[in-house]
């Protein structure tokens, strides 16, 4: 008997004393061998995923990070707009005033434009949810059932996203 085969008995070989063969042993090696290269290949893919998701978000953010401030100018142009409608038709002197707010209203939109801020449209349209919200619907002959008849608030998208809904009325089915 020799120091390599002690637990071996005398008589026996390694394969019929339940020794791991040399090509069990690499058998198991190239086993270990593919599934580390999977686990490597998983975490480089979930690496370009997550580089990819954050530099969306980046892209996003930088679009999107006015939309708060955008918001708060809608109220700005509402109140233009409503200054314009309380102004009297007929009274003398109000014409430079009309004319100043006007003025004011057409380069805050075109400021809100440059800035991918458009208005939704809602002439001529059907009552869309996503961009326009019913608040009242009424009776009219001239529309179709689910027609817009009239615009209570103006709307806004920022980019592809909606700012604000429009506020609209909408016709009554008959």
């Amino acid at each position: 008997m020799t120091d390599d085969n002690l637990d071996v008995p005398e008589g026996t070989s390694e394969v019929e004393s339940g020794a791991p063969s040399l090509a069990d042993e690499l058998l198991a090696r190239d086993t270990e061998i593919a599934d580390l290269k999977d686990r490597l290949l998983r975490g480089a893919a979930e690496m370009e995923n997550t580089r990819r998701r954050l530099e969306r978000d980046k892209v996003d953010s930088a679009a999107y990070a006015m939309t708060g401030f955008a918001r708060d100018l809608l109220g700005v142009a509402d109140n233009l707009r409503r200054a314009v409608a309380a102004l009297p038709a007929e009274a003398p002197g109000f014409e430079a005033v009309r004319t100043g707010i006007e003025a004011t209203e057409r380069e805050l939109g075109t400021v809100l434009a440059r800035h991918g801020i458009v208005r939704v449209e809602t002439d001529g349209q059907k009552l869309d949810p996503n961009k326009h919200q019913a608040m009242i619907e009424v009776d009219s002959e001239a529309h179709e059932a689910g027609a817009i008849v009239s615009e209570l608030q103006a709307g806004y998208t920022i980019k592809d996203r909606l700012l604000r809904p429009a506020l609209v009325s909408v016709a009554r089915a008959k």
